[in-house]
């Protein structure tokens, strides 16, 4: 039988970690935080379930996940965010793999509440996300703050599990606003630093393509006016990226 390290980072994650710790705490080995020094009651919480917690100065989405990963000690990963919790369904398919760990990595799908509302279309429904998985095998990549696990190797099997991950994502529209600008924001710096170009049409034509992707396309319009304000800040998001971008572009210039 393996031994499974849940390894998670936090950072003023009150609102939602017990669900995440609940969730993990009769399915994995060990529990590891990574808090990037909260200032609510985050590590009082924490430190309820007896996890190994660690303090660490935030260094990025994906530096700070791959940091997490060295804090374990068993190789074997379930790997969630402060804001997520495994279903009851996901939590039997990952202890049936305690005793039948065969492939070096399996996805499952998360399910996003928004504003109290279960999305089921769009881009954010199924969410397939590879988050169990051999870290010998694996690592966190992407562009921040978009990050995913990524197999060291193209040809690495990986399989499907039932059952999805819980996200608790926004309850205002306040607070998606919020987060859409601070997430555009390190997004633009991302691809400035990686030596990607804006342009008119990019900001034109991308938003306009994102939003007619995500509602039409994927469906979005079946998820009611909820599903409508996702689409277009799908849209608005990358509009203020790129918008962003090109304001890097002329200060450089």
């Amino acid at each position: 039988m393996i031994k499974l390290s849940g390894v998670i980072i936090t950072f003023n994650e009150e609102r939602n970690i017990e669900k995440c710790l609940q969730s993990l705490v009769n399915v994995v080995d060990e529990i590891v935080v990574v808090d990037s020094f909260s200032t609510d009651n985050t590590k009082a919480i924490c430190l309820k379930y007896n996890v190994k917690f660690v303090e660490q100065k935030f260094l990025g989405y994906i530096e700070q996940k791959n940091f997490a990963l060295t804090q374990a000690s068993s190789d074997y990963i379930v790997s969630l965010d402060g804001d997520e919790a495994l279903s009851e369904t996901l939590q039997k398919s990952i202890l049936e793999l305690k005793n039948n760990w065969i492939l070096n990595g399996y996805y499952s799908n998360r399910f996003n509440n928004f504003c109290g509302q279960w999305i089921k279309h769009s881009d954010w429904y199924p969410n397939k996300k590879l988050r169990v998985f051999d870290r010998r095998k694996a690592e966190w990549k992407g562009i921040n703050p978009h990050d995913n696990v990524v197999m060291h190797n193209a040809n690495e099997k990986t399989g499907y599990l039932k059952g999805d991950i819980l996200h608790w994502t926004y309850q205002t529209y306040s607070e998606f606003n919020l987060k859409t600008e601070h997430f555009s924001s390190i997004s633009a710096k991302a691809y400035f630093d990686l030596g990607k170009k804006s342009s008119i049409l990019k900001i034109l034509f991308n938003p306009t393509w994102a939003f007619f992707k995500a509602y039409f396309l994927r469906l979005g319009f079946l998820d009611g006016l909820n599903g409508f304000v996702i689409c277009i800040q799908t849209a608005n998001i990358t509009f203020l990226k790129y918008t962003k971008l090109r304001e890097l572009e002329k200060q450089k210039r």
